[in-house]
């Protein structure tokens, strides 16, 4: 993408440099900033000011008979704002971003949060359906939070959740999707991954927690003393691989990330209920 916008930039430029040597008028003149724009836009800011750069340049290339005799102010003003309509389009441009990740991250973890997580899915599960490929959803929360929050603090606790966030993408493929749904609760969508392969990535996550030698609140803690618990339930071309499959296959993308979701966290109950610092999955028809 970086070369095709690079491309377009580069040619507009020169179509407009055309024109401004053939006319010379100052309506041409000030088609010089689209291009500036769109390198502001799309490539960033440093792309911006050098797309300035070259328009200032070509725009003396066409103009030299009526610069050799000196600058006027107006020639002077269109040179300032090549290189500020560049800065500031730039400017508004990182901000919109940042406001666009911030209004779909969780603040504590980085991960996605429930909005952007929940518009993810439906993708997901429409993709999923339309190729008849597995998806997997993995539901899991931090064991013993309550334990570590009375304690050692609250900050402790929100550090231990902030840690397991932040283990959580190593462990992933780059497709899938994790977020934070609650205090110490994540939910992970991973396509193209049926039962064997998600059992693998639950027992992954899981190992690498429990590997974790965490500093919280400024106190270090032993390798073990932070673990997971996760449940994971799969749908692929027949369906929902649970008792009732033969149920769900005409719900629609939204019912269908519901309860692959409750599969999951029923999963993850069971889970807990077995001793914590395990993976669980709901046995699948006979």
């Amino acid at each position: 993408m970086v070369l095709s916008v690079t491309a377009v930039v580069s040619v507009a430029l020169w179509l407009v440099f055309e024109l401004d040597r053939r006319t010379g008028s100052a309506p041409v003149q000030h088609l010089y900033y689209l291009p500036i724009i769109l390198a502001s836009l799309r490539l960033g800011r440093r792309a911006g000011i050098g797309a300035a750069i070259v328009a200032i340049f070509l725009y003396h290339a066409a103009n030299l008979a009526r610069f050799s005799s000196g600058y006027s102010d107006a020639d002077v003003v269109q040179t300032i704002l090549f290189v500020v309509v560049g800065i500031v389009t730039a400017k508004l441009s990182a901000d919109a971003r940042r406001l666009r990740q911030l209004a779909t991250t969780d603040d504590l973890t980085g991960l996605h949060n429930l909005r952007s997580f929940e518009a993810r899915l439906e993708r997901m599960i429409r993709t999923s359906r339309d190729a008849r490929t597995p998806l997997a959803m993995l539901a899991l929360d931090v064991d013993r939070l309550k334990s570590i929050n009375d304690t050692y603090g609250h900050l402790a606790g929100a550090e231990a959740v902030r840690l397991v966030g932040h283990t959580l993408p190593a462990q992933l493929p780059a497709d899938a999707v994790a977020c934070r749904y609650g205090g110490d609760e994540f939910a992970i969508a991973i396509p193209n991954c049926g039962r064997t392969l998600a059992r693998t990535y639950a027992e992954e996550l899981r190992g690498a927690v429990h590997a974790l030698a965490p500093e919280l609140a400024g106190r270090s803690f032993a390798v073990g003393a932070l673990s997971i618990s996760v449940g994971f339930a799969c749908v692929d071309d027949d369906c929902w691989l649970t008792p009732d499959s033969s149920k769900n296959c005409g719900e629609d993308d939204v019912s269908i990330g519901a309860r692959l979701f409750s599969v999951a966290d029923e999963a993850l109950y069971i889970a807990k209920q077995q001793g914590r610092n395990r993976v669980s999955a709901l046995a699948p028809p006979a």
